[in-house]
């Protein structure tokens, strides 16, 4: 394709002379680029077209993603810019990848100086339209998801959409006060403080389009680039990033936990911080009350103790994780949109106490479980949680101070054959990954010997292997998982359910990241960094856990089931792919065992009244998931609000370990065992999952398992011909 350079800058002077609008911006000291970003630019595009595990070339495909990322990274629900001004850039659509590579950065600064006067002038018209007021009681609807819709073709369907979107705010801010202030009786004295109205709902709408039109007007010259690299290292996949100098220290600190916070993982989405992982052993996590943060929740305000709640809407994310963080042992107040409602029609505070993610409460835990079964007899089940792949990793295994996850939940196991468990189960829910050496040694728990996982790198595939071992665990065994299981969980999950070791429980398939990322400098500090895609697992049956993830044997889903949670469903993923399969023997045949599993699981379900519950709480977060307009009529709205609330309220009476950010599952003889219990009393999906185990263990005929088939085919066929051991 030919592509003639345009002067940027000649194509935004025409925009503003075409509109009537004087350049004032450009000429008004916004931020222009910085003397090295022409060579940051460069190192960037040779770092990722040879460092992508793809081997993509930085070329006129990854140009077009690149400009509709960094188009939707300024107006990501298509309301500022008109089509107008989108047309008026299309002739760069196919121009970024000679920019990046040439080292011209001028781009992403003039699309800015375009959009900050577009968001000055929608601060004109939306203080002018709360001045007006509005009229709730037509009947119409606003569509809020915006984000796959075209920008509007003229100013006039423009102040349309930006009166509906207006109107929708004030609308949900006087009923969530209203709300508020009718339930303040059962609220606790510290959520209602923050919740009681301080200004009105116009009022509260004018200040935070103000604080978002200064936000974007001190946008610094560091935040732009970043956005500009960015949006290129995301056409190559979601987890590819460009980090600036400034992003590089947040995800040093991050990686390392070296400062106090909420214990969450934070990503930059719409404009809010969206939570990615809740980081077991955190101030969030281990905070169990009926109203607290879960995976996928948006922030949107904070507040520093018993000061008011200030909105951190579209301000840059280094900028929303510092407000967070702060002095161990002081209070944060968060407003969160809930992960079960992404409309915002609700809204939920939440106050936590800054600390330190406690190393002891990463660790697993286990117990042995009584379960009465129908006949009235009582079985003994393991049951262990992990919440990460962990290991001490500047000491060797053996040597003091050394830890591990494998070690520990070894030693659980020791504990479960001495009390003779019957059977067991590993919980990998909200599992994120870790170490990859972890997922390998864990499921060498299980099997003697043979291959755990197939690792594809640019030029080869390596297969890791388990080394010929003792088996630790030899019983009847299930793997719980869900949409929030990652990375090593999905190894794990995936190479004992190829084996017929585990019959795998949970949602109808795991999170599906099967990439691995490597962080590379491109030069000194003041250039930043590439995250980048360098490696990408796949099951020893040869099919890759990118974007299906591991699917479970018996489905019993969580409420992530139905959100917009997983690899699948974010842009630009990797597409799933298959190499050959290892060599490997299945040491038990799980799967004739399935179909009778799952009709004595879904009858003994549909007469479970709390499941029938959970059922419709689980149905709801999807209706709402799917939701794509909202009543601008009051009452509709207001009956709306209460359902959703309603159901909210339920959320906090019946729930899974997805909800309540794992059961503490502590140590046996703990003198917080009767509060873990009371706590596993509300997880039914635990509950039913050691239900499973001992029918299977029925119709297996319990005890041990036959495991005395090597893994590896290799040796295998050694100790049929007399060599091996």
């Amino acid at each position: 394709m030919l592509k003639t350079k345009i002067p940027i800058i000649s194509l935004v002077f025409a925009l503003f002379l075409a509109v009537g609008v004087l350049p004032e911006n450009i000429r008004a000291g916004v931020p222009v680029p910085q003397e090295n970003y022409g060579a940051i630019a460069k190192k960037f595009a040779r770092a990722i077209s040879v460092g992508h595990l793809s081997q993509r070339k930085l070329d006129d495909g990854v140009s077009a993603q690149a400009w509709t990322n960094l188009m939707d990274s300024f107006d990501f629900d298509h309301s500022y810019f008109l089509m107008s001004d989108v047309n008026s850039l299309t002739n760069t659509m196919f121009m970024i990848d000679d920019m990046v590579k040439g080292g011209d950065v001028s781009l992403p600064y003039d699309i800015y100086a375009m959009f900050r006067t577009r968001v000055e002038e929608r601060y004109c018209f939306v203080t002018n339209l709360l001045t007006d007021g509005f009229e709730f009681k037509i009947d119409e609807d606003y569509e809020f998801r915006r984000r796959e819709l075209p920008w509007a073709s003229d100013r006039a369907e423009q102040n349309d959409i930006w009166r509906k979107r207006i109107k929708n705010e004030v609308l949900a801010i006087k009923l969530s006060q209203e709300l508020t202030e009718e339930n303040a009786t059962n609220q606790s004295a510290s959520v209602t403080s923050t919740n009681k109205p301080v200004v009105t709902a116009e009022e509260n709408v004018s200040k935070r389009y103000k604080q978002y039109m200064i936000i974007i007007q001190d946008m610094d010259s560091e935040s732009i680039l970043q956005r500009f690299l960015s949006a290129v290292a995301y056409a190559y996949d979601p987890h590819s990033d460009y980090m600036s100098p400034m992003r590089k220290e947040d995800f040093d600190i991050d990686m390392n936990l070296s400062l106090c916070g909420i214990g969450a993982s934070l990503r930059s989405e719409d404009g809010m911080a969206r939570i990615m992982e809740i980081i077991p052993g955190g101030p969030a996590d281990r905070d169990k009350r009926e109203i607290r943060l879960t995976r996928d929740d948006k922030i949107i305000g904070v507040g520093q103790g018993d000061e008011s709640i200030e909105s951190i809407l579209h301000i840059p994310l280094n900028r929303a994780v510092r407000k967070i963080r702060g002095e161990k042992g002081t209070k944060v107040v968060l407003e969160v949109i809930p992960a079960s409602d992404p409309s915002g029609s609700t809204t939920k505070i939440v106050d936590l106490v800054r600390d330190e993610v406690k190393l002891e409460e990463q660790a697993a835990t286990g117990r042995v479980e009584r379960v009465s079964l129908a006949d009235g007899t009582e079985q003994k089940i393991g049951y262990v949680r992990l919440p990460t792949f962990y290991a001490t990793m500047d000491k060797k295994p053996g040597q003091k101070g050394y830890r591990s996850a494998t070690d520990d939940i070894a030693r659980y196991m020791a504990k479960f054959n001495s009390e003779d468990v019957v059977g067991m189960v590993l919980d990998l829910r909200n599992n994120g990954g870790g170490s990859l050496r972890e997922a390998i040694s864990l499921t060498g728990l299980f099997i003697r010997s043979g291959p755990v996982v197939q690792v594809r790198e640019m030029n080869r595939i390596v297969v890791l292997p388990v080394p010929n071992n003792a088996v630790a665990f030899r019983k009847p065994l299930a793997v719980l998982i869900n949409r929030a299981s990652a990375s090593a969980s999905e190894i794990v999950a995936g190479a004992l359910q190829d084996y017929g070791r585990a019959v795998v429980i949970g949602d109808s398939k795991s999170h599906g990241k099967g990439t691995v990322q490597t962080v590379i400098p491109l030069g000194d500090d003041d250039y930043g960094s590439l995250k980048v895609t360098t490696a990408s697992f796949y099951r020893i049956n040869g099919a890759s856990t990118q974007r299906k993830g591991v699917q479970s044997d018996i489905v019993i889903p969580s409420r992530f089931e139905g959100l917009e949670i997983g690899e699948d469903k974010m842009p630009n993923a990797l597409p799933w792919t298959e190499v050959a399969p290892a060599r490997y023997v299945p040491v038990f045949d799980m799967q004739k065992f399935i179909p009778e599993l799952k009709t004595m699981s879904a009858e003994r379900l549909a007469a479970n009244d709390e499941y029938l519950k959970y059922s419709k709480l689980v149905e709801h977060f999807k209706e709402a998931a799917d939701r794509k307009k909202l009543p601008l009529h009051i009452e509709k709205r207001r009956e709306l609000i209460k359902s959703d609330r309603a159901l909210q309220e339920l959320e906090g009476e019946i729930t899974d370990t997805e909800m309540q950010s794992g059961s503490p599952a502590l140590p046996p003889e703990s003198e917080a065992e009767k509060i873990d219990k009371a706590e596993k009393g509300k997880d039914l999906v635990l509950n039913e999952a050691l239900l499973i185990l001992t029918d299977l263990i029925r119709l297996s005929g319990g005890g041990d398992l036959n495991m005395e088939t090597e893994g590896d085919l290799t040796t295998r066929i050694m100790q049929i011909f007399g060599g091996g051991q």
